[in-house]
């Protein structure tokens, strides 16, 4: 028996309504049904994946994330700079370039939860935006294993399509 893909993730949500609102508007998330758990919690829709956001009284990891591939990088980047979502901080940037041409985003949103978006083909990215990027070589040293990783797995994992 094995897992054949990530159902949903769940993270705190202190002001649910706010989270709601960000994870609409950055990514297309539609609420969906959700059951009374006796707390506050909306169930989102994104593909075929959920994002469950709930109201507890604790504070959101540092560094622990997930990741979203978007279809319109720029868009998304553009979105989330208007709403002063990079996370600069976490590690030490907020995009890069990984092997592969794969664009990486982090942002943070209401509740403080760290989130990845990746995209494919970066080097097709505006110049304004490709301006804004950090080549992870440049930051950390990368052998030949390191650049051989991909982002992306499954038909669509290739030279061209990295995965992260």
């Amino acid at each position: 028996m094995t897992a054949i893909r990530v159902n949903h993730v769940s993270v705190h949500a202190p002001d649910l309504e706010a989270s709601v609102v960000w994870y609409r508007e950055l990514f297309g998330a539609q609420p969906i049904p959700t059951p009374n758990f006796g707390m506050p919690v909306q169930w989102l829709g994104i593909g075929d994946t959920q994002v469950h956001l709930f109201h507890r009284a604790t504070d959101p990891p540092s560094h622990h994330h997930f990741a979203f591939a978007v279809d319109d990088f720029a868009a998304v980047y553009r979105r989330a700079g208007d709403r002063g979502a990079y996370d600069r901080d976490a590690f030490g940037h907020h995009f890069f370039e990984l092997p592969g041409d794969t664009a990486q985003l982090y942002l943070r949103d209401p509740g403080g939860n760290l989130v990845e978006v990746d995209a494919p083909a970066l080097s097709e990215l505006p110049e304004d935006i490709l301006a804004e990027r950090k080549r992870l070589a440049d930051v950390n040293p990368q052998d030949d294993e390191n650049l051989s990783a991909r982002l992306y797995l499954g038909p669509q994992s290739s030279a061209e399509s990295p995965v992260s």
